[in-house]
């Protein structure tokens, strides 16, 4: 494939994350994959990288990183083991929110352990009527004291498929004041693991990225001081769509890391594979396919990477990240399902990864809103630049 134009500080930056993504990850994905296993020393490893808080800025602690370099980092982990890319993902963008609605209180106390990776982070939104549809969230939160100046809040109810969960110590969750009100009542908390009333439910079993976890938030009577609030009161829905464009470019990042990890797989393969008096790469057939495969995955990282300059530039981003997301989950399983499909029985196998890239690739066409979600929302940016009724 024809190699994209980088600058020597994006070059370091992908080939440094390449040899530990190589070296410490890809290894023992498939172990990890197969126990449902989180090792908490591959989150150490990133922290030790810098990368547990690469894109956010230097004055809260960050590391400068562009969007751009961040969308290499976010490929070539995926490329090893896209159950550490969701976890990194998560961990970024249960921190974006804070950084942007934050106090410099929140900024020292919260923000800057979770920067540096001493404590990971979680984003809890989705509840068992609440997914892609975030308005529609019911864990209530009650004020204690005043109306006009509560001490503190107390949270009621469940959250589920919280990726990082149990494992993360510090919980971005959202919770409505009214569940009547929609929007306009909703919150946003500053939660910490071990806090009297907040437990954790049922651990989810996963078709794929199973090696992250994912668990149910259950909330019973949870004190939250009013010092934990991030911006006021019916900022939350606000707070909570800010953030998730940028964690949609992080996904389609690790989606691409996917696509092409299938598709240099399937390549070498084949190039080995002898049948019919020659390499399977002689038949015509097969070099389409590759050849289709590698349009996808091309297609994935133009995608991507314009979606992330978008947002250095300070542009809107809602359109170009569902775009992103959209187009690199389903070149993702289209590449994977080829590549099983290219390695014959033995891709059906799991001792191979390619089963697995497909496994995995499933998930991603679902979470971050599912791909049916970003068809609406670039057809309504699409109608509204036109002028026509959305």
């Amino acid at each position: 494939m024809f190699e994209e134009a980088l600058s020597d500080e994006e070059r370091l930056i992908r080939d440094t994350v390449r040899d530990f993504a190589e070296r410490e990850l890809a290894p023992g994905a498939a172990d990890r994959d197969e126990a449902e296993h989180y090792d908490r020393s591959l989150f150490q490893g990133l922290a030790a990288l810098g990368l547990t808080g690469a894109p956010f800025p230097e004055s809260v602690g960050g590391g400068g990183l562009s969007y751009r370099a961040w969308t290499l980092v976010m490929e070539e982990i995926g490329a090893a083991d896209m159950a550490v890319a969701v976890s990194l993902s998560v961990h970024v963008l249960s921190q974006s929110p804070v950084v942007r609605w934050g106090t410099p209180e929140q900024h020292e106390r919260w923000l800057v352990p979770m920067l540096r990776g001493e404590r990971m982070g979680a984003f809890a939104l989705t509840e068992p009527g609440a997914g892609s549809d975030a308005a529609a969230i019911r864990l209530r939160a009650t004020r204690i004291g005043p109306a006009d100046a509560p001490a503190a809040y107390r949270l009621d109810g469940t959250k589920i498929w919280i990726s990082n969960a149990p494992e993360a110590e510090r919980y971005l969750v959202f919770a409505t004041l009214d569940p009547e009100a929609g929007p306009s009542a909703i919150a946003a908390f500053l939660v910490e693991k071990g806090t009297p009333g907040f437990e954790f439910g049922r651990k989810e079993r996963k078709l794929g990225i199973r090696a992250n976890p994912a668990s149910e938030l259950v909330f019973r009577g949870a004190e939250v001081p009013v010092a934990n609030r991030l911006g006021a009161e019916g900022e939350g829905y606000r707070i909570a769509l800010s953030s998730l464009g940028e964690g949609r470019i992080s996904i389609a990042a690790a989606c691409t890391g996917i696509a092409r990890a299938a598709l240099e797989a399937a390549a070498r393969y084949v190039s080995d594979r002898q049948a019919f008096g020659g390499p399977l790469t002689d038949q015509q057939g097969i070099r389409f396919m590759l050849a289709e495969m590698a349009q996808r995955v091309a297609t994935a990282r133009a995608l991507t990477r314009a979606a992330a300059e978008a947002k250095d530039r300070g542009q809107p981003i809602a359109e170009a990240s569902s775009l992103a997301k959209w187009t690199a989950s389903d070149a993702a399983m289209s590449v994977a399902s080829d590549a099983v499909q290219l390695f014959g029985a033995a891709g059906y196998s799991r001792e191979n990864p390619v089963e697995r890239y497909l496994r995995d690739a499933k998930g991603a066409q679902i979470y971050e809103g599912t791909n049916q979600v970003h068809r609406l929302i670039v057809a309504e940016q699409l109608l509204r630049g036109l002028g026509l009724p959305e």
